[in-house]
């Protein structure tokens, strides 16, 4: 059973800070133990895995697992690692975790079975923003934009976002096709 809606943080972008490569990769390692034999990889997904741009410190992890329903088995041990759990949240297929510390945003995990398509089109947004630094810094301003007319409130934060990253996310799959 789900935890129930995330909370609800303020939208505060800041400038990339070189440890956020190790710090996804250690959380990577603390949720292998907690998700168990079903995990085959996490990935570093977000803007804090792209380059060179402001970002929300939330670090954004897709762990890749066999089966949702051996992942649904080891909920518990990863709400015991601290996180809430919040079940699809909306995107089917999707199995959504946070970690949020004094009212501070740590982690959003996103978890995907490898065939999902959703974990290709999230993968290849940010190949594709890490081979385009300057549409990586389009991105950002877009990021700025929306965080000026949604300063309180994350998901319409992201909601001014989402045409933009809609059409990135197409070009970003057509890139990776004639690659």
């Amino acid at each position: 059973m789900a935890d129930g809606k995330p909370e609800s943080i303020p939208v505060k972008l800041v400038p990339p800070e070189a440890d956020w490569p190790a710090r996804a990769e250690a959380e990577g390692h603390r949720l292998r133990g907690a998700i168990g034999e079903c995990l085959v990889r996490v990935e570093h997904i977000g803007s804090t895995s792209i380059p060179n741009i402001l970002a929300k410190p939330t670090i954004d992890l897709m762990p890749l697992v066999t089966d949702l329903a051996l992942l649904e088995a080891r909920v518990d041990a990863v709400r015991a690692m601290g996180y809430e759990y919040h079940g699809d949240y909306g995107l089917d297929g999707r199995r959504f975790f946070t970690l949020t510390q004094n009212h501070k945003r740590l982690f959003n995990v996103h978890c995907y079975t490898l065939d999902h398509p959703d974990m290709a089109r999230h993968i290849a947004f940010r190949d594709y923003l890490r081979a385009h630094p300057k549409l990586a810094k389009d991105y950002e301003a877009v990021k700025i934009r929306a965080a000026k007319l949604q300063p309180n409130d994350v998901e319409a934060y992201n909601g001014e976002k989402n045409d933009w990253i809609k059409q990135a996310e197409k070009d970003a799959i057509a890139w990776v096709a004639k690659r």
